[in-house]
């Protein structure tokens, strides 16, 4: 399985004889980045906004995932579990929909826009995670130690941070360093993507993985 990042909190996952998925393509008017051209057999959306739902942007005649539920797509098991989003106002809450995706026993969990720290029911409700995408930028969903936090409850063999601040995004959030200190660390090596074959090739022990973005 590979893992790519594409910048705020969109990622395709693609896996060679099974459907391909992307995780919230939004619209580069909204947040920045390039212009997302990308091919999907599944399109999984945590909550509506042009940041995290932008369906223009995905070629071909994908299924749309959009809510909590079990799912099973071209060899792909994928279930969505509804937890409390963004919050405009003290009475106005969104909702938003974290997904665990499943190749071949290799669950991947995309927290979207996720605004809490998930209980330990909701966490158990989710099964092994085995690689996390995590958002870390705090705007006003998780900053570094809630992210942090969350990380701890689901421990993961691998974390992928999203949804920061870089130099290609215009959305107003934190850069990762925050977060990487939260994590003990200080410098970390970016990839162009996570390759993962099976179960054996995880760490043991929690490890952070920063993904690159596309550039021209």
């Amino acid at each position: 399985m590979e893992i790519t990042w594409y910048g705020h909190s969109c990622f395709r996952l693609t896996e060679r004889g099974q459907a391909t998925v992307v995780c919230d393509p939004y619209d580069h008017q909204a947040v920045g980045y390039q212009p997302l051209k990308l091919k999907a057999d599944i399109v999984t959306i945590s909550h509506l906004s042009p940041s995290h739902s932008f369906l223009k942007a995905i070629k071909g005649d994908a299924y749309v995932i959009s809510g909590p539920g079990e799912y099973e797509i071209g060899g792909v098991f994928i279930t969505g579990v509804q937890t409390n989003g963004r919050a405009k106002k003290e009475e106005e809450v969104l909702e938003n929909t974290l997904y665990v995706i499943d190749y071949n026993g290799i669950n991947v969990v995309h927290l979207g826009d996720i605004r809490r720290i998930p209980s330990q029911s909701e966490v158990e409700e989710l099964g092994p995670v085995h690689i996390a995408l995590v958002p870390v930028g705090n705007s006003v969903g998780l900053n570094a130690s809630q992210a942090a936090e969350v990380i701890s409850l689901l421990e993961p063999n691998i974390v992928i941070p999203m949804h920061y601040s870089t130099p290609a995004t215009t959305a107003k959030l934190d850069s990762i360093n925050k977060f990487l200190k939260e994590m003990g660390l200080s410098q970390v090596e970016k990839f162009p993507s996570l390759k993962i074959s099976s179960l054996d090739g995880l760490p043991e022990e929690p490890k952070v993985i920063v993904l690159d973005y596309p550039r021209e």
